[in-house]
């Protein structure tokens, strides 16, 4: 089987694998094998067809990087018609706080594409730890808890400091 006809069989049900995915990290689920809890209970009566962690894995896997960057034009819609429906940043006419922050989160394997060696202080230890290291956007208010604005992955060495992503400053 070539990568190309992998990447069309992987991509099936698109629509459905997607709010599977999403159903399951609302859940609790924060890796690829936590997403097994969306089979348990009753959940099978809200989802059909409901896919083994492995064919998540598959179809993960087989985004590029124009998938991804669809995937933020999506959040970003999402976001702004969240904000205008609800009131999800109570007080954001009198102050608003942007933060940006870097965070590690440690990989375990060594096919995980974009991990690299990060200094991590750990026990008081500084230690290089294998992970990825994406940069978070979030935006809260005096009156809100942060939400999350933007994502991106990063490479390990590059610094958040100097200025946004370029795709956080597109409209």
């Amino acid at each position: 089987m070539t990568a190309s006809s992998r990447r069309n069989v992987s991509a099936s049900n698109a629509a459905g694998k997607v709010a599977a995915i999403v159903a399951g990290m609302a859940a609790g689920a924060d890796s690829i094998d936590d997403l097994d809890v969306i089979r348990h209970g009753g959940m099978k009566r809200l989802f059909s067809g409901v896919y083994a962690p492995s064919t998540w894995g598959s179809f993960l896997r087989s985004f590029t990087h124009g998938h991804v960057l669809q995937l933020a034009a999506v959040l970003r819609a999402m976001l702004v018609n969240l904000a205008h429906q609800t009131p999800l940043l109570p007080g954001r006419e009198k102050t608003t706080f942007v933060d940006t922050d870097s965070l590690l989160r440690r990989v375990h394997g060594h096919k995980k594409r974009g991990a690299r060696f990060d200094p991590a202080k750990v026990g008081g230890y500084q230690l290089l730890l294998r992970g990825l290291s994406p940069l978070v956007a979030t935006i809260s208010t005096r009156r809100a808890a942060p939400v999350i604005a933007a994502m991106r992955l990063r490479g390990g060495n590059a610094g958040s400091a100097p200025a946004p992503p370029r795709c956080w400053r597109r409209r």
